[in-house]
This record gives structure tokens, sequence and C-alpha cells, in this order.
């Protein structure tokens, strides 16, 4: 199938590794063209690099209120169009109810909330017909995860958010997408099976949970997600859609 993705313009946070560099990957194999962001300036520059000619990286964080503005006036002067974003931000400290800090919620709040959506606005005025906004989001939309309960307190939130976005835009032909991972391949979900101490332990136990018994790959990810953000999911909005395995059992 020919996604249609050859020369459309997207910007992807947080892609210098991770779901975000395997989302831009994929959308590069596709023929894309991209701006790519991380807090760090040489991985990200790094990243770039490996994508290739048609891959620009810009040093930014999500929480910073420029960054919206910045990442569309990059894409409009490097290509001379945005055809969509994708919106990935690291996962937020982890830890329980009496675990986590004030300032430990507030800097996940300002990132992966109040950042994805500044960048959602400003994608939000700068596309035309055919764009779309993805958002990077976690299985905890439906299912709180023990022991990451920051994340089980704003993922739903920002599906909330994403889901009346969908509403607004869809008169104007702009899709909004979700996706939900679960346990997938990364060194996040590494580092989070090692906090119980047996991370080959943790594994095994979650992949007899998951009704193909193994975790997916940044790979698998990715291309979902080249997907959702091509013209042939054209007629796919307000979805969020779990890449899990099967783990949520729910319809």
């Amino acid at each position: 199938m020919d996604l249609g993705l050859k020369d459309r313009v997207y910007v992807v946070t947080g892609a210098t590794r991770g779901l975000g560099n395997a989302s831009a990957r994929a959308l590069a194999a596709d023929g894309a063209k991209l701006i790519i962001t991380g807090r760090d300036a040489e991985a990200t520059a790094e990243a770039a690099a490996a994508l290739g000619p048609d891959a620009v990286g810009i040093a930014a964080d999500n929480a910073d209120p420029a960054t919206a503005e910045r990442l569309v006036s990059a894409a409009r002067e490097h290509f001379g169009r945005l055809d969509g974003v994708l919106i990935s931000v690291g996962g937020p400290a982890p830890g329980f109810v009496a675990d986590n800090t004030d300032e430990q919620w507030e800097a996940a709040f300002a990132s992966v909330f109040l950042g994805a959506v500044r960048l959602a606005r400003g994608a939000a005025a700068a596309l035309g017909e055919g764009g779309v906004i993805g958002f990077v989001l976690s299985g905890s939309v439906h299912e709180p995860i023990p022991g990451l309960t920051i994340s089980n307190g704003l993922r739903p939130g920002l599906a909330g958010f994403a889901k009346s976005l969908s509403d607004e835009l869809g008169p104007r032909g702009i899709r909004v997408v979700g996706l939900l991972p679960a346990r997938i391949d990364t060194d996040r979900v590494r580092e989070l099976d090692a906090l119980s101490g047996d991370a080959d332990a943790a594994r095994v136990a979650n992949e007899s949970r998951i009704p193909l018994r193994r975790y997916g790959t940044p790979e698998e990810f990715g291309r979902t997600a080249a997907f959702l953000l091509s013209p042939a999911a054209s007629y796919l909005t307000g979805v969020m859609l779990p890449v899990d395995g099967g783990a949520r059992h729910g319809f």
C-alpha cells in the first residue's frame, strides 16, 4: 500500500529515541520530510542525520511556551509547508501516590500535558485540510498502570483533550488521533521493568498477560504511527488506538 507520505512534512517531537524515533524512521522510510526534536542538541542532530537529508533536528523542550511556534516556523522555512505533527514526550517520573512530589507533578504537567496542548494548538492554527495531529499517549488512558501514578493522572486528560480537538477540527478536514502503547521494548520500558528489582522476571510476568505473549518492537509502533498520520488513514479521527499486543481486554 502506498501511504501517500512522499514529500509530506511532519514535526515529530521527542524523536531522538524510543517511540518518537521509531515513528520518525517509519515516516522517513516512506518519503516524508521531517522536523524532529529532542532536548539534547547533540542527540537531536545525530538522530536527524541518521534519518537522511530530508530531516532537520531542532533542540527543543515541549515545556517551553515558544516551542510550538518555533517548530511550525521551521517546517515552513525548511520545507515550505506543514502536514502534521506527532507529539511524543518522555514518560513522567515513576512512583506511587505517596512517592511523587509536587515538583514532579508540576514538571510533568508542563511537558506532558500543557506542552502537548500548546503544540496541538500551534499545529491546528497552521494546518489545512488533510492535516493531522497525533498524540503518543499510553495504555493508562484506559487502565491505570501500577507505579506510574503521574502518567495515570495526566494521560487520560490529554486523551480527552484530543477527542475534543478532533470534534473542533473535523469540519476543517483536520484529523486528530492518539496511539496508546503498552509494553513496547524501549529503554523506558526496560527501565520500568528494572524498578521491580528483577527485570527479567518482570518481563516474563508482563508477557504472560499479553495475548501475543511478547513485547512489541519500536518498529511495529512506528509503522502504526506512520499509517495513522498518513493520507491512507484519511477517514480516521478521534480514535485512541491501542498498540499493545491485545493487552487491553475490554472493547
